[in-house]
């Protein structure tokens, strides 16, 4: 099936790391942040942000950030605050952070943080009386700095005793705007913990110890907070981001920004392969864990992330979720994968060329087995693993292990993959891939009409094929995934061209149609 696409072994995308030129810019660029922590509400006071909010402003002072840091304000006094912090990163074009611990409220799809001085007794007195995010985003929309974060460790419980309530716990998804990188404490629609009477907030204090380790890049810190808030929480509380950064940022920049040797990145990468190949049939958390806490961002992440789920779900985890709000005008959604495989579904599809539009090829993928890792089509002439990553492919190739599907769809996600494709005449290829989910559109293909998340892949791929010399091979590479519908893709387009640019494949793949089980 779809041998045209699949044939040469998979030739398939290699990313180019973010341009050294505009990490180094980002690195070079002051660095401001408003830091607030309001504790003293009178109806529904709280223990920790105040504690929370002196502590981010000792350590951000400690890695260069300016800080205007303030505690229990009014209504008033964070608008000033927030006006004098959007002109400040206007003016000296610098990276900001904004920090808010305290209450929050969403209603009517927007979110509000509560000054201490909101006396609301009613919700309609929610709009008049908080300070709207809205209000902030719109600000840095126009300040046309390089960069901002946004910090919300605002989503405790019972904000406003028994005066009032609303439908909705926590706050509302909000995808980041251009350049930004947004961070709740908890998932949208979910309420965070407010210590166990330690110093700080739970959010907050793993935050403040990942934000002093050095070279570590931004996600990669929120993603050992995620890992952190959910264990000590027995996944009551997971926190949440979105992302629309384009380039690498660091708390604590590595000391030399350079691109890394060929045999460097190789060495590294053979590394976390082989820790990961013997980890990856682990039916016990602490592997897992081990791993995204070594690797974060790492090339097995997503496939690990996956293996920790499963993990914790055996020992009785219930995790939280993000709260499914389709009506949301301020986000375009939050879906995990599907891997609910059942054997005697099945896929059919075509495929056609790019340039001319003529179908060229069509096949069917049937589920004929599945083991504890991997899903077998057609008596394995395709095998994928739970994600629905190639392993085998149509033409005998073989991938090693990565992560070409996300465990978690939402628009602005970026990971990478290196990963081996070894064709059955021998030879040898290794395949970098730069992914990033683009965006979340309304697609129509044979089999009906999806909302589905488009995820896009750059790259190279080197090595020998077949025996042949060696060859240069640049991917650009679309996939629409529509998970909560449908398990695999709904369509995929592959661009292949040599590196002296000869183009090589056109292709697109559509569902002509599918069946599979609940």
């Amino acid at each position: 099936m779809l041998k045209t696409a699949l044939a040469g072994g998979g030739l398939l995308l290699s990313g180019l790391p973010a341009g050294a030129q505009q990490a180094t810019a980002l690195m070079r660029a002051p660095r401001r942040a408003l830091v607030i922590g309001n504790s003293r509400y009178p109806r529904a006071p709280l223990a920790n942000p105040g504690n929370d909010a002196r502590g981010m402003a000792e350590v951000l002072r400690g890695i260069g950030f300016e800080v205007t840091a303030g505690l229990d304000l009014s209504r008033e006094a964070m608008h000033e605050a927030v006006r004098a912090y959007i002109e400040g990163v206007r003016r000296a074009g610098a990276v900001g952070l904004f920090y808010f611990a305290g209450h929050g409220m969403q209603l009517a799809w927007r979110n509000y943080l509560l000054p201490v001085d909101a006396e609301i007794d009613s919700v309609e007195e929610l709009r008049q009386r908080a300070f709207d995010i809205s209000s902030l985003i719109d600000g840095i929309r126009g300040a046309g700095n390089p960069m901002n974060m946004i910090i919300l460790d605002a989503c405790r419980d019972n904000p406003l005793g028994g005066a009032a309530r609303v439908d909705q716990k926590g706050l509302s998804q909000m995808d980041a705007p251009p350049g930004t990188f947004l961070a709740y404490a908890t998932a949208p629609g979910n309420t965070a913990i407010d210590g166990d009477g330690g110093q700080h907030g739970l959010y907050t204090e793993h935050l403040l110890r990942e934000i002093r380790v050095p070279e570590a890049k931004v996600e990669d810190v929120f993603k050992r907070v995620r890992l952190g808030v959910r264990r000590q929480s027995n996944g009551q509380q997971i926190p949440w981001e979105s992302t629309s950064l384009e380039s690498d940022f660091w708390f604590l920049p590595p000391r030399e920004l350079r691109k890394r040797a060929d045999d460097e990145v190789e060495r590294e990468f053979r590394e976390e392969l082989a820790l990961w190949e013997r980890i990856r049939a682990a039916t016990v958390p602490e592997p897992f864990e081990d791993y995204l806490r070594r690797y974060p961002g790492g090339r097995f992440s997503e496939l690990a992330q996956l293996q920790l789920d499963r993990a914790l779900a055996m020992m009785g985890e219930k995790k939280i979720e993000i709260v499914s709000a389709p009506q949301n005008p301020y986000a375009k959604g939050a879906v995990s994968a599907s891997i609910g495989y059942k054997v005697g579904d099945f896929y059919q599809y075509r495929q056609a060329d790019l340039l001319t539009r003529l179908e060229i090829d069509s096949g069917t993928r049937r589920i004929t087995a599945i083991t504890a890792n991997e899903v077998i089509y057609n008596k394995g002439v395709i095998v994928t693993d739970l994600l629905g990553n190639l392993l085998r492919v149509p033409s005998g190739a073989t991938w090693s292990p990565n992560q070409t599907a996300p465990l978690e769809f939402a628009v602005g996600r970026r990971w990478n993959t290196r990963f081996r494709v070894v064709p059955p005449k021998g030879g040898d290829s290794t395949v970098d891939l730069d992914m990033r989910i683009a965006d979340r559109e309304r697609v129509t293909v044979p089999a009906g009409t999806f909302n589905a998340f488009r995820v896009e892949a750059r790259g190279w791929q080197t090595g020998m094929v077949d025996g042949r010399g060696h060859f240069n091979v640049s991917w650009d590479w679309k996939t629409w995934y529509a998970p909560g519908e449908v398990r695999l893709p709904v369509a995929f387009e592959w661009f292949v061209r040599h590196s002296f640019g000869k183009i090589m494949r056109a292709t697109r793949n559509e569902m002509v149609s599918f069946h599979q089980q609940p």
